[in-house]
């Protein structure tokens, strides 16, 4: 039979099973549940024509920026107040899960997640960051400043915001890590991924369950980062939890400053735009879709 405490270990065993059996099965669900009937609601309506307007009037590039600019702003305006609570839940929720864990880990899979979690880091992000802006400029041929200047920008995009509440919150951190509120680990994972998911969609022009697959694999990432955080003890369980929720919500808003860029969103420009971007030798090309993505 085993001891209470065999049980235990076993328990953060299956916790780390969970944290990557869950999204890969909640993933798909929201996107073809929630997702679907959130893209055919009132409020993406409206902003779509929003973002239409401003196209018209300011051209892509500006709109684009604008958007970006709102929505790291909309992002610290709510997660202000949720850092102060999660503060407030440091006693109740974050020591007792941190004392839990530090009796019942095992040093092998230990090791497995302090090696896991330096995917979060930012050193090797850079890399990542940089050489797929590369890759991605090259396939965009003409028009390659769109990838580069927006996966290049996903990386301090990421970093100041975090940086920001981290400091409007100021809520420091587990004695036995520097991770603060929220994980950047986790965020970072996101953009990163996420940018280079969302440029995989746009070159390639994939279908909707490609899109959902590569959205579904980011997520799985950022999740087991988010419990081998917990793990190594650098964040606190609420910091975890924060950044699942700031990751995936900071994410949204340059995927759509992204896809305004690049001309994929709204998917029907305007009649002035239309044709004041249309090729001056009447040729079929599409001045708003990448070449690689027309390529045969």
């Amino acid at each position: 039979m085993p001891q209470d405490g065999d049980s235990s270990v076993v328990l953060l065993y299956f916790v780390a099973a969970f944290a990557v059996i869950v999204p890969a099965v909640v993933g798909p669900l929201l996107a073809y549940g929630p997702g679907r009937r959130l893209a055919g609601g009132r409020l993406v309506a409206l902003t779509r024509e929003s973002v239409a307007g401003l196209v018209t009037t300011l051209g892509r590039p500006a709109t684009a920026l604008a958007f970006v600019l709102f929505w790291a702003a909309l992002i610290v305006a709510v997660f202000w107040p949720v850092g102060l609570l999660v503060h407030s839940l440091e006693n109740v929720v974050d020591w007792p899960v941190l004392l839990w864990i530090t009796d019942r880990r095992n040093p092998g899979f230990e090791d497995f997640n302090w090696l896991y979690t330096a995917l979060g880091d930012r050193d090797p992000l850079k890399i990542v960051v940089v050489v797929s802006a590369v890759f991605f400029a090259a396939l965009w041929r003409r028009r390659f400043w769109i990838p580069l200047g927006a996966i290049l920008v996903s990386f301090p995009l990421e970093q100041y915001v975090q940086a920001i509440l981290s400091g409007m919150v100021n809520r420091g951190h587990p004695p036995t890590g520097l991770g603060s509120y929220p994980s950047g680990g986790i965020a970072r994972i996101v953009m990163t991924f996420g940018a280079i998911a969302l440029f995989t969609a746009l070159t390639w022009q994939l279908s909707r369950r490609w899109h959902v697959v590569l959205g579904t694999v980011v997520l799985v990432l950022a999740t087991y980062e988010g419990y081998s955080r917990i793990y190594v003890q650098k964040h606190w369980l609420t910091d975890v939890v924060s950044g699942l929720i700031f990751g995936p919500a900071l994410f949204l808003g340059y995927a759509v400053a992204v896809c305004v860029l690049a001309g994929r969103y709204p998917r029907q420009a305007p009649p002035e735009r239309a044709a004041a971007e249309a090729p001056a030798d009447g040729s079929a090309e599409d001045a708003d879709v990448p070449v690689a993505a027309t390529a045969p």
